[in-house]
């Protein structure tokens, strides 16, 4: 274990554990970044944006002997679980794991997307499991630790994996290159997700490779150099004044 840090930041596992293999489909109205994470014989769905059928169609046509372990979301909004429920059609009862916070979210979201921008998407369901800081998701020799980050919602979180092919997070709409998710919509906190930024700063190694939401890709390395409200963050926990952090 690494990155003992404060009493109110989580431990996380820094030994790597497991190869991985990372696929991303770009799909749904408004680009959602859906992620297929295998190792060995089983993978993980991050994600699953839109039309589910067809997501888990190609998943089973491109990988025959590989078993989904669960379907987890980073957050509640529509466009982020608007593939859950076909693709439990198709591969049967795959668990579906959220958090708690955004279980309960998660069917106001979906009716804002529906009332704001037109975008119908279909009820996930009841979750199968619900998700809190400290958890893991394990699959094939892989283990993905939650992180809670609220702000974009109350019950986003990332999910980080010390792997043998490397530190990755994949950190929903929480983090953008040089920037963060939205705060304007409901659920929305922008002193939150400046917290959640901070902690990522903190606790993620700073060559986490970080997969996001919609768009392309960043580490925490360069964040702590380029982005202003992860610096704001950190300087927050660490209690430092923000011109002197490095």
């Amino acid at each position: 274990m690494s990155n003992a840090g404060p009493a109110s930041l989580p431990m996380l596992d820094t030994v790597p554990s497991g190869a991985i293999h990372i696929e991303c489909i770009i799909n749904g109205p408004v680009e959602t970044n859906t992620y297929i994470v295998c190792s060995k014989d089983e993978a993980v769905v991050i994600d699953p944006a839109w039309e589910g059928e067809k997501l888990a169609r190609e998943f089973v046509q491109n990988h025959p002997s590989v078993k989904v372990k669960a379907l987890v979301c980073t957050h509640g909004h529509g466009d982020h679980v608007g593939g859950v429920a076909g693709m439990r059609r198709v591969l049967g009862d795959v668990p579906f794991l959220i958090s708690k916070d955004d279980a309960a979210f998660m069917p106001g979201a979906i009716k804002g997307m529906r009332q704001m921008w037109g975008i119908d998407t279909e009820d996930p369901g009841e979750p199968t499991r619900l998700l809190s800081e400290g958890d893991a998701v394990e699959f094939g020799g892989a283990h993905l630790q939650v992180v809670e980050t609220p702000g974009h919602t109350p019950g986003g979180i990332v999910l980080f994996a010390a792997t043998e092919t490397g530190n990755v997070a994949f950190v929903g709409d929480t983090l953008f290159p040089g920037g963060h998710g939205r705060v304007d919509l409901e659920g929305g906190d922008g002193a939150q997700i400046i917290r959640s930024l901070g902690k990522m700063a903190a606790v993620l190694p700073a060559d986490t490779l970080c997969l996001i939401g919609h768009g392309g890709t960043t580490t925490i390395g360069e964040e702590r150099k380029s982005n202003m409200f992860m610096r704001r963050g950190l300087a927050q926990i660490e209690g430092k004044p923000l011109d002197k952090m490095r």
